[in-house]
């Protein structure tokens, strides 16, 4: 529902005035909360609640409470699947007067009109919150069911021969809803990254949860140009530009919550493929505790991020949570007493107390320039999202001792790895070792589904690959997911780290300063009590919280 309609009615009501109106724009913007709660927050309204109520007075509709309503079989079967996700709209009763529904949203004029003509019924509109209704729509109808309705309503609606022009079809009632559905999906099954893959004969979409890729039912493969179109509508790109790259975000309300979209355009042979991040704070949790790390790493971790100066680096693969781990530790330290610094590409969540910059490559503004800048900042910690260049590495360890803490990321394979970057970047390896207190390596496995777990007996071929003789087992046991209806048959759901930490001793960092290479460094680090991803996968195994597999294809 539109932020600015809702607005408008408070305007036309007398209880919010245009610099008003400003304010709880900018709110909103700043804190990615919902306009209800914006509201609450500005005492114009007393509670969430009321919004609706103001709502229903504007349209002369009744407030209803679904909370605790389904409607029967038979009035679901008035209004088919398709139809319902089309227009968001829930059949709450039937009498002589006509057809009673609920819509998330209520405030297009169109949609009762659209109802009328799809059903052949008189509609009588009621109103009730947007988040309730569309999860009253998901419950009754269900998510692939009702992409599928939607796709034949799609097919039948729209032409193959491409006569229609593109921005009519873009801003088609379809098409729009159809996008709104994926998007909708994809978050409810907490997916990370959404994809729109144009091929020769067909239109793919895919979406990522814990690591592993789905596909929804694929729509007609003319309509491709039309969603993907749509798609940069929302993201604010230029539909028209389709040769070069291009980035853009889309901030949208999912249910009852703002969620941050970071959208990214590829032209290729067959047309551009899109691809959705998906920044839901609601299914991040951005504490240290969370993050899973073993105890001693987790104390390790503790200490380091309370120092005085230094630098501390998590490393691993695009999609590991390096960023949710750095996260963590920054709202740990972030008191008052502390001035917290971060330069991000992008940044991914806002967190209060913290001085966040946005580095833009495009205007020269990238990691170094803004490094340089903090310094004059007077800041007791500073984060920066990536250590890409010599440049970038150099002021980072000139601020480390220079009476600085200086979090950061590196893309590596493991801990030993990320030293011989730096010097790899053109970094003295005196300074490396005089500035660097540790490394963490981390990778993100997928955890066995808890309601199919059972337990099997893997063959000697698969412990050969993980380096463990059949001997050596003893009576361990080891487990695997069946697949149910509560992992959606995969056999995992969620995922947790699996952690390297090296710590920069004394010995260590003589062998940097020596210029020892990464083998070296990573024998002397184990002797010294590292455990290694593959040995800690190899304790997560053995707990009967991942598989072999898993341990397999990230470490």
């Amino acid at each position: 529902m539109d932020n600015q309609q809702i607005l408008e009615i408070f305007i036309g009501r007398g209880m919010v005035d245009k610099y008003l109106s400003q304010d709880i724009t900018s709110s909103m913007e700043a804190s990615g909360k919902t306009m209800a709660e914006t509201l609450t927050d500005f005492e114009v309204i007393t509670n969430k609640d009321e919004l609706w109520a103001v709502v229903a007075s504007e349209l002369s509709a009744e407030l209803v409470d679904i909370a605790d309503f389904t409607p029967a079989p038979q009035l679901l079967q008035l209004v088919p699947a398709g139809t319902a996700r089309l227009h968001g709209c829930l059949p709450i009763g039937y009498g002589a007067e006509g057809l009673h529904v609920v819509l998330s949203d209520p405030l297009n004029p169109q949609a009762v009109e659209d109802l009328q003509f799809a059903l052949g019924q008189t509609i009588i509109l009621a109103v009730a919150p947007s988040h309730l209704v569309e999860e009253k729509i998901d419950e009754c109808y269900g998510g692939a069911e009702a992409i599928n309705g939607m796709l034949e309503d799609m097919a039948v609606q729209t032409k193959p021969d491409g006569t229609e022009d593109l921005n009519s079809e873009v801003n088609a009632a379809p098409i729009i809803r159809f996008v709104d559905l994926v998007l909708f999906q994809a978050i409810k099954e907490k997916a990370s990254d959404i994809h729109f893959e144009p091929f020769e004969n067909d239109f793919k979409i895919r979406y990522r949860v814990d690591g592993s890729l789905f596909e929804l039912a694929p729509p007609p493969a003319h309509l491709s140009k039309a969603i993907i179109s749509r798609v940069k509508v929302m993201s604010n790109m230029n539909i028209a530009e389709t040769r070069i790259p291009q980035d853009g975000r889309i901030v949208k309300q999912i249910g009852d919550r703002q969620v941050d979209m970071r959208v990214s355009s590829l032209p290729t042979q067959y047309g551009e493929s899109v691809v959705l991040r998906v920044l839901d704070r609601s299914s991040v949790n951005l504490d240290m505790e969370a993050v899973g790390l073993p105890p001693a790493i987790y104390e390790y971790v503790n200490e380091t991020i309370l120092k005085p100066n230094g630098i501390f680096v998590v490393t691993g693969p695009t999609g590991a949570g390096k960023t949710t781990t750095l996260y963590a530790a920054l709202r740990k330290i972030n008191t008052i007493d502390h001035k917290l610094l971060t330069a991000e590409d992008p940044v991914e969540y806002d967190i209060d107390g913290i001085i966040q910059v946005p580095v833009n490559e495009s205007i020269g503004l990238d990691f170094a320039r803004v490094l340089r800048a903090f310094l004059r900042q007077d800041p007791d910690r500073i984060l920066v999202g990536e250590i890409r260049d010599k440049e970038t590495a150099q002021i980072a360890i000139q601020a480390s001792l220079t009476g600085h803490l200086v979090l950061s990321t590196l893309h590596t394979n493991d801990a030993p790895g990320a030293v011989t970057r730096l010097v790899d970047m053109g970094v003295e390896p005196f300074l490396v070792a005089a500035s660097l207190e540790g490394v963490l390596a981390q990778r993100l496995v997928r955890t066995i589904c808890s309601s199919c777990r059972s337990p099997y007996d893997p063959n000697e071929a698969i412990l050969t690959q993980l380096g463990v003789s059949p001997h050596e087992l003893g009576d361990k046991e080891f487990y695997t997911g069946r697949g149910c209806d509560v992992c959606g048959g995969s056999g995992y759901k969620g995922r947790q780290g699996l952690f390297e930490l090296l710590d920069i001793t004394e010995p260590i960092g003589e062998l940097i300063t020596d210029r020892a290479p990464t083998v070296v460094l990573k024998q002397k680090a184990i002797e010294l009590g590292m455990r290694t991803l593959r040995e800690d996968g190899l304790a997560n195994i053995y707990n009967g919280k991942t598989t072999i597999e898993e341990v397999l294809k990230y470490t």
